[in-house]
């Protein structure tokens, strides 16, 4: 198999796997930070509360970009993690993807460290409800808007589920139904925190393991960088699966330059055997 140092870093050790939108390219979802990827600025929190036309703008995107995300499938690496962890091998997965791919695919032990694009929140109440809900709302405020993007074709859609959409300025964005507070995606926007009882929850999963596999993750962001500065203080074999350099390379134990899909399959046969 390629990268049999992969194979025998991990084998006989449990092993806690965190993801990146790196993984989820192979299912038709980009991710942002790729040597293949097109240029795209995520909404950063600041930019959602302070102006009403991001917001307008946002929702509008989200609203087709979250249709498309609802109905993308798992690859051959997010089913591989699902055999993984069905045969013992994974003890959970850890994913900074909010697309629900682990779900799909059947992994059991899923850690959503930013969210999911199927539910949404009131910044001012908290009362959340299904994606799906809001987009009866949406579209009954909105008529014939999504024919008409549609029609247009070409949609481009980020992982944060935002799709790129050319007119925005006629979209109307609904607010709470319970409090007419502002309404928000339950995603972690850039600028936001991790809720602490999650961190908290993914501390304890990695040090339930013997090992840290990283795939498909730049960690450029803190929030999954954290666990792998984690791992190599407990001097726990850190192990990433990457398309061009990571933040950690520098504490991986090993590091192989290669697609995630490909290689986490033939992980999986190596290690289920």
């Amino acid at each position: 198999m390629q990268a049999p140092e992969l194979v025998a870093l991990l084998a006989g050790r449990p092993i806690t796997v965190l993801t990146g939108a790196g993984l989820s390219t192979d299912s038709g979802i980009p991710d942002y930070r790729g040597p293949d990827s097109p240029p795209a600025n995520p909404m950063t929190i600041r930019q959602f509360t302070s102006s009403t036309e991001y917001r307008r703008r946002y929702w509008a995107r989200n609203h087709l970009g979250w249709r498309h995300m609802a109905q993308t499938r798992p690859n051959a690496g997010h089913r591989a993690l699902a055999a993984l962890e069905r045969s013992g091998v994974v003890t959970g997965v850890i994913t900074q993807n909010v697309d629900l791919l682990h779900t799909k695919a059947g992994s059991r032990a899923v850690i959503n460290l930013h969210g999911t694009y199927a539910r949404v929140r009131c910044l001012d109440c908290d009362h959340t409800m299904a994606r799906v809900e809001l987009a009866d709302r949406l579209e009954a405020a909105n008529p014939g808007f999504t024919q008409r993007a549609q029609r247009i074709g070409g949609l481009a859609v980020a992982p944060d589920a935002d799709a790129v959409v050319p007119d925005t300025d006629s979209f109307q964005f609904v607010d709470c139904l319970v409090c007419g507070g502002m309404l928000k995606p339950d995603i972690v926007y850039f600028g936001e925190t991790v809720a602490k009882q999650v961190v908290d929850q993914a501390y304890s999963l990695v040090d339930a393991s013997a090992a840290l596999l990283v795939a498909g993750s730049s960690l450029t962001v803190f929030s999954g960088y954290r666990f792998v500065r984690h791992a190599a203080a407990r001097n726990m074999p850190v192990a990433i699966i990457n398309r061009g350099p990571t933040r950690g390379d520098d504490l991986a134990t090993v590091k192989v330059e290669a697609g995630c899909s490909p290689l986490l399959a033939l992980l999986a046969d190596e290690l289920i055997g």
